[in-house]
C-alpha cells in the first residue's frame, strides 16, 4: 500500500466503518435511481464481490492462523477487495455517478486507512506476515508464486458471519427493484 495513514487516524478509521456503512446504505437508499440496464451491469459485478468475500471469509481463522491460502493467494485483502467489488456493483446499479464517488471516497477515507491498521497487527500477530506482505500485492490479485495448502471451510464461513454480506446485498437488490418497479 503506497498510501500512510497517521496512526490515529487509522484508528480512528477502523472504528468509523461500521457507521460510515449505514450512512452510506441511507444515501444509497435516498438517491438511486435504477434502471433495468444499470441492474442488469451492476448486480454481476457486486455478486463477484460476494463471492470472493465468501471465499476469503472460508478460509479465515482470524487472530488463530496468517491465511494465505485461496484467494489469499492472490491478494492480501480479498475480504476489502470483495467488499469494493459489492459495493461497486451496486453504485452502478444505482445508476448514480455520486454514488460512486463517494463510495470511492469511502474507500481512500476509511477502508485503506483500516487495512493499514489491520495490517501492522497482523505484522505483530504473525511473524510469517512480513514475508507474505513482500510476496501478495494487498489489493490487485496476480497469480500466487506458490500456492498454500489449505480448503474452504462452511463453518469458517458462518463462524465470520459472512452471510451479513450477502443479507445486506438482498436487502439493497430488493431495495433497487422496489424503486425500479413501483416508486
Amino acid at each position: 500500500m503506497s498510501l500512510r495513514f497517521p496512526a490515529g487516524y487509522a484508528h480512528l478509521a477502523a472504528r468509523l466503518r461500521v457507521p460510515l456503512g449505514f450512512l452510506l446504505a441511507i444515501a444509497f437508499g435516498w438517491l438511486s435511481r435504477p434502471s433495468m440496464l444499470s441492474l442488469t451491469i451492476g448486480f454481476p459485478v457486486a455478486i463477484m464481490g460476494l463471492l470472493l468475500r465468501g471465499w476469503a471469509a472460508g478460509h479465515l481463522e482470524k487472530n488463530i492462523r496468517l491465511a494465505t491460502a485461496g484467494p489469499y493467494a492472490w491478494v492480501r485483502n480479498p475480504l476489502y477487495l470483495g467488499t469494493v467489488l459489492a459495493a461497486a456493483g451496486l453504485a452502478i446499479a444505482s445508476r448514480r455517478p455520486a454514488l460512486i464517488l463517494l463510495f470511492a471516497l469511502a474507500f481512500v477515507l476509511v477502508y485503506l486507512p483500516a487495512v493499514q491498521r489491520e495490517e501492522e497487527y497482523l505484522r505483530e500477530l504473525f511473524p510469517a506476515f512480513a514475508e507474505y506482505s513482500r510476496t501478495v500485492p494487498g489489493f490487485l490479485p496476480r497469480r500466487p508464486v506458490k500456492t498454500a495448502a489449505g480448503d474452504f471451510r462452511m463453518d469458517l464461513y458462518w463462524r465470520n458471519e459472512e452471510y451479513r454480506a450477502l443479507l445486506g446485498f438482498l436487502a439493497g437488490a430488493a431495495w433497487l427493484i422496489a424503486k425500479l418497479f413501483w416508486m
